[in-house]
């Protein structure tokens, strides 16, 4: 896989994780809470990217 890019955003008790895909520009967020581990959020930012990516390709 492609280098992903994570950028890591708290606002009060939310954290909004973007996940960018370094080869097709593609991004998707997510929001979760900050209590929850960086890993966490990462790892679900990354489950959306890879669906995303995947429903692109079927779609071609």
């Amino acid at each position: 896989m492609p280098e992903v890019l994570f950028e890591f955003v708290q606002v009060g008790n939310a954290v909004k994780v973007s996940a960018i895909d370094s080869a097709s520009g593609v991004e998707v967020s997510i929001v979760g809470s900050a209590s929850l581990s960086r890993y966490t959020l990462q790892q679900a930012a990354l489950r959306k990217l890879q669906y995303v990516l995947k429903k692109r390709q079927k779609a071609r």
